[in-house]
């Protein structure tokens, strides 16, 4: 069976619903559109204060059939007490980040069964928010803004019981998100672990392994013409286009857009626990920062061969 449209589908959805308002506007229907943007002037902030997330959109029965497309899993390690708020970073970024979405937007894989108590927030770029229809989905299904303003209203909220998952980073993991690849733009990433530490909310290590085999990718050497002008962009609009490629929608044997269904495993790690400090040093957000890495490597190395991961496989930082 072929999956619904991804719950982070790409550019096409996204045009044709800002193209779609524009177009009403020269028609009979014109105050469809005028009504549309005077409630999008109203709500333009609503992603920077927790989005608008819906319990009736997260249990919808289609997206059990996403889930069994791939399949797509949920491993619970550890016990994520809803006694206080929680920080994770969504690894690896792959095209769609797909696993993710499906584990954490719905109810799919019983996500409020797995961790009572807590409410999932899906934290991605702020600039999605702008797009006429598709903000509105996003919000629906969990998605809120990834800026300073929505992660601080998000968890000085309520000082317990959220869960917020950051999706960052996918502009340069995106170029090394082929099949078999286990690279992680996190070196000198660390305002997730700042943002933990304001809040004092627990760090907590995942990995969604399959998310970089449902697409192959065109990578370049890092001495060609090809990889600068993707850095070159990446500089100007903080976006690396890559190229990459799935199967056909009607043929499994032929080229097209569609993921391949590859088996997704997201592993949520045990928490690490991180005091509040309103004004923390370098020292302080490198040695949790240290901590993460080797709490993320070490529940990689746990449970990739039981992912299908080859035993040789290891997690490179960049």
């Amino acid at each position: 069976m072929s999956p619904p449209s991804s719950l982070t589908c790409g550019s096409p959805p996204r045009t044709f619903c800002t193209l779609l308002l524009f177009l009403l506007l020269l028609t009979s229907l014109w105050p469809i559109s005028l009504l549309y943007f005077t409630w999008l002037y109203l709500d333009w902030d609503m992603p920077n204060q927790g989005g608008r997330c819906s319990t009736w959109m997260r249990k919808r029965t289609i997206w059990k059939y996403l889930r069994d497309y791939f399949p797509i899993k949920l491993v619970k390690t550890a016990e994520l007490p809803p006694d206080r708020n929680y920080v994770l970073r969504a690894h690896p970024h792959g095209i769609m980040c797909i696993g993710y979405s499906c584990n954490f937007c719905t109810e799919s894989n019983a996500f409020s069964q797995q961790f009572p108590g807590l409410q999932p927030f899906i934290a991605t770029l702020a600039g999605l928010f702008r797009l006429p229809i598709y903000r509105d989905f996003l919000m629906f299904s969990g998605f809120c803004s990834v800026d300073r303003q929505n992660l601080d209203y998000v968890l000085s909220e309520n000082p317990c019981g959220q869960l917020v998952v950051i999706i960052v980073g996918g502009a340069r993991e995106m170029l090394y998100s082929g099949p078999g690849q286990h690279c992680l733009n996190l070196l000198n990433r660390k305002g997730f672990v700042r943002l933990a530490l304001w809040h004092g909310a627990s760090l907590v290590p995942i990995y969604s392994f399959g998310e970089n085999d449902i697409f192959n990718v065109k990578t370049f050497p890092a001495e060609s013409w090809q990889y600068r002008c993707q850095m070159t962009l990446k500089k100007l609009v903080g976006y690396a286009p890559c190229i990459f490629f799935g199967q056909s929608f009607f043929s499994a044997k032929s080229w097209g857009l569609m993921p391949f269904p590859r088996p997704i495993t997201t592993v949520v790690g045990r928490p690490i626990d991180v005091p509040q400090v309103l004004h923390p040093t370098e020292k302080d957000v490198d040695h949790y920062h240290t901590l993460y890495l080797k709490a993320l490597d070490r529940l990689f190395e746990e449970h990739k061969e039981s992912c299908g991961v080859p035993a040789d496989a290891h997690l490179t930082f960049l």
